[in-house]
């Protein structure tokens, strides 16, 4: 569970929640139903006439993702790139293809496999290259549902403002007053739900989707430039220490002081050492 994404949301609210009680006499006239239905039902209309319905599945399928603490393994991976160039350079194919059915990253176990393979260098990077660019393309195709989301709830918003204004200015000149004040609580609080919505839900997912995909680019470009020294059959320290180095951006070595350091050093010595 990623407690960040919950936090920020429960804060938002929880901060909305609270100005409203300091600083309104009946806080209650902040519900209002048919402005909540104008925003909310017509930014998911506008966005079922937009998007395919079966784009719009895969969109919530993901969504779930955003309230999950996806923590991606770097050093699982170079350790795994390390130990298959250990293998080939000792001619233990077999023990390499055992091992593919071991490895969580899709990604990762089909550049072994095709180096195990023979499959020439060009053509390796050429695959994985494409497989990266096509799950940016669907990822950021995803993370546009929310921008657009977030476009259409203001607007709608205004839309519900806009309905408000008119029945209030019609009221005026009819026998009942009572519902002036009605109409004009449904042509403010539309824009105000229009804002939240869009500023607190749509758009932070749509960012948190974006830098999730980036960060499984960075991996997976990481992954072919251990594939491309796992084809030339480059020495397994020489494949950590450049895949480590390509990665030190992302994990904050300089965090470890003390003991948890020499833990750490201990830890990468040992791993070198397997991979001789």
């Amino acid at each position: 569970m990623d407690l960040s994404t919950i936090a920020g949301i429960l804060a938002g609210i929880g901060l909305i929640i609270l100005s409203v009680f300091l600083s309104s006499v009946q806080p209650d006239v902040y519900i209002n139903l048919p402005g909540l239905l104008i925003v909310v039902g017509g930014t998911f209309a506008a966005t079922l006439v937009s998007f395919p319905a079966q784009e719009l599945g895969k969109v919530w399928r993901v969504l779930g993702n955003v309230f999950r603490n996806n923590e991606y393994s770097i050093s699982d991976d170079i350790s795994e790139i390390a130990n298959a160039a250990r293998l080939r350079r000792h001619g233990d194919l077999a023990r390499i293809e055992d091992q593919l059915s071991r490895i969580g990253n899709p990604f990762l176990r089909t550049a072994i496999q095709l180096v195990i393979d023979n499959t020439p260098t060009e053509e390796i990077v050429n695959i994985l290259q494409w497989r990266i660019k096509r799950l940016r393309e669907q990822e950021r195709a995803e993370a546009h549902v929310f921008h657009v989301m977030s476009v259409y709830a203001p607007a709608f918003g205004m839309f519900g403002t806009l309905v408000g204004m008119v029945n209030m200015l019609f009221g005026i000149s009819g026998p009942d007053m009572l519902n002036i004040g009605h109409n004009m609580a449904v042509a403010l609080m539309t824009t105000l739900y229009g804002v939240i919505l869009s500023n607190l839900i749509f758009k932070p997912i749509a960012i948190k989707l974006e830098r999730r995909t980036e960060k499984r680019a960075m991996i997976m470009r990481m992954i072919v430039e251990g594939t491309i020294m796992l084809a030339g059959n480059r020495s397994p320290v020489f494949i950590r220490e450049t895949l480590s180095s390509f990665s030190a951006h992302h994990d904050d070595e300089l965090r470890s002081t003390g003991s948890s350091s020499g833990k750490a050093s201990a830890t990468q010595r040992s791993s070198m050492a397997d991979d001789f």
